[in-house]
């Protein structure tokens, strides 16, 4: 809370202002702007009412997974998806990248800064959306609802796409390894990382207030084992360990700088995915009461503490291990820095294995997050199949986002060359999730002025414009930069082939989401002589969704008069259904979410 003090304002919340009557919706709790409509809904977890736009996925009044989250979580959630591999692993990546000391440690805090402003544009998303979990599938879908659907359609593509995480599973794998010393090969190593992600997606399968207290328990393993690496650091500096002349490594730090764009851009990707996580418990948001207060004090906390963590954890890899050897070390940083400092004793194998366990605290911690945030994809209605996504039976859990994820993750291990899937895939993943960062923070502005013109209640939080223009700035760095060519060549990059084939790879991802949007809206339906709307489905145990279907064109007029802006039925003239009870509409309207729209 306190670090937020200088990146905000806050403001009274949404209830105290009055919409203006002259846009009130034919329909009772709509408010109309033109072409288009804000939904008025509350749910459970005490953020009062909130205004959407009604192509937007519906709002759970009551949340099917429960309201387990609490202050202690929330700091948990964002620390164990912070603190996972990109400390141990990335270290040398940055190092590299920057050529001296003294650079790559300003570049860890300048990843603290982009981190800092990043955290202020979720917060203000999540006053406006306080009861809809997701973070951007919520704060994309309602920044941009027109062309309707297509940054659902666009970010729902690309999330179940990318929705693996296998390069955090190759790194456990990789430490697992380095408790018994043992060399693994590649097909060892992928075993080992299909095994760990296995287990972690069936520890989390069966009970969700079990997976955030098992997510909470490894959290403080984590915590407390970067702890130990920084105050270990400290020692080492003061000459009380076997190393010697410890802060000679620290001479003339800004030796060596590098003046390659393509390193410096990578080294400050690196440190992006070392953060990544700040964002995690807004993936949770309809599972907070009171989310917005307790998110903006307890994720600020957290961030702050893994920043002064990372940074000293830097200081304690530099001071016990040799530069050059260092930089050579790719994914395996803390452990060398654990040999220099104990040898090979049995301490340096615990030591290890607190770093696996850390690796797969963060497995736990990025299911959970993006299991939310497919699920909330699956009930907007743009993705196949929205039961399937938004149910959760039979154990109150996500099984259908748990299982793609498994799926796309084991694929994603044994794919790729071991040796280069960790750095390729933390690029590609990298790249689009700029491209939609930038997309958000400037959303931010479209936001604040649709609300405005409409008298809608201001926020509990506003972030500073200096603090969104920077973090705009940021990721148009991160979108522009990676297609300089590294000083060695087309093949010089951190990979074995050509240096922006992650940068294409992103890129035609997202053109193939536009490809697939216009034919699917647009060219099929004018074609085949229907249009396509929503229809709101009731599920189990609170949790609902839409579901796109194809109206005739001869019965639009029929079907919107039938229909609230939202898509549930005011009447069952004529044969259709209660689209609550979610059944078959007739032979006239036809269900396109339970097939391939293409």
């Amino acid at each position: 809370m306190v670090l937020f003090d200088r990146f905000r304002r806050s403001e009274k919340q949404g209830g105290e202002a009055q919409v203006a009557a002259t846009g009130t919706d034919a329909h009772q709790g709509f408010i109309g702007d033109g072409d288009l409509k804000y939904a008025i809904e509350e749910s459970g977890n005490g953020s009062g009412p909130t205004y959407q736009e009604v192509s937007g996925a519906p709002v759970e009044t009551s949340s099917p997974l429960g309201y387990y989250v609490g202050p202690v979580t929330i700091i948990f959630l964002n620390i164990s998806k912070m603190i996972g591999t990109g400390v141990y692993s990335t270290p040398a990546a940055v190092l590299t990248g920057t050529g001296a000391v003294g650079l790559a440690m300003i570049y860890w805090v300048l990843g603290f800064l982009i981190a800092i402003s990043s955290l202020s544009v979720y917060l203000e998303y999540a006053s406006y959306f306080s009861n809809r979990s997701g973070s951007e599938v919520v704060y994309l879908e309602q920044a941009y609802p027109r062309p309707r659907y297509l940054f659902p359609t666009a970010f729902a593509v690309q999330s179940v796409i990318l929705s693996f995480s296998s390069g955090n599973a190759i790194v456990l794998a990789n430490y697992l390894f380095r408790i018994n010393g043992h060399v693994p090969t590649p097909w060892e190593l992928k075993g080992v990382a299909v095994a760990g992600y296995t287990v972690a997606v069936l520890l989390l399968a069966f009970n969700t207030r079990f997976g955030y207290l098992l997510s909470n328990g490894i959290g403080i393993v984590k915590l407390l084992t970067l702890i130990f690496v920084a105050i270990t650091g400290l020692v080492v500096l003061g000459g009380h360990t076997r190393v010697e002349n410890a802060t000679s490594h620290f001479d003339n730090s800004f030796e060596g700088i590098s003046n390659q764009p393509y390193g410096l851009t990578n080294a400050l990707v690196k440190i992006i995915f070392s953060y990544a996580g700040y964002e995690n418990a807004f993936n949770v948001v309809n599972e907070v009461k009171n989310p917005v207060r307790t998110i903006r004090n307890n994720a600020s906390i957290s961030l702050l503490i893994v920043a002064i963590l990372y940074i000293l954890a830097n200081v304690a890899y530099i001071a016990a291990v040799p530069i050059a050897e260092l930089k050579a070390s790719k994914q395996i940083a803390a452990s060398l820095f654990f040999e220099k400092v104990f040898g090979s004793s049995g301490a340096v194998k615990g030591l290890n294995f607190l770093i696996a366990l850390s690796s797969f605290g963060n497995l736990l911690a990025v299911l959970i997050g993006q299991s939310r945030l497919i699920r909330e994809c699956g009930r907007q209605g743009v993705l196949p199949f929205p039961r399937f996504w938004a149910s959760t039976r039979p154990f109150g859990t996500p099984l259908g986002p748990y299982a793609v994820k498994w799926g796309l993750t084991v694929i994603m291990i044994l794919a790729p060359p071991a040796g280069d899937a960790f750095n390729f895939i933390v690029d590609l993943q990298s790249y689009p999730s700029a491209a939609f960062n930038l997309a958000m923070a400037a959303g931010i502005y479209f936001v604040r002025i649709r609300r405005a013109k409409v008298n809608l209640p201001r926020g509990q939080f506003k972030a500073w414009d200096a603090v969104v223009v920077f973090n705009i700035l940021a990721n148009l760095y991160l979108l522009i930069m990676p297609w300089y060519p590294p000083a060695k060549g087309r093949n010089g990059g951190d990979v074995s082939f050509w240096y922006a084939t992650y940068v294409v790879v992103g890129i035609a991802i997202l053109v193939v989401c536009a490809i697939y949007y216009w034919l699917w809206i647009y060219v099929i339906p004018q074609w085949r002589g229907y249009r396509i709307r929503q229809e709101a489905l009731q599920l189990d145990n609170g949790a609902n969704a839409h579901r796109l279907v194809k109206v005739p064109v001869d019965r639009l007029d029929h079907w919107d008069t039938t229909h609230d802006p939202l898509g549930r039925q005011i009447s069952d003239s004529h044969g259709l259904h209660d689209s609550a009870s979610g059944s078959d509409e007739g032979e006239h309207i036809k269900n396109i979410s339970n097939e391939p729209k293409v």
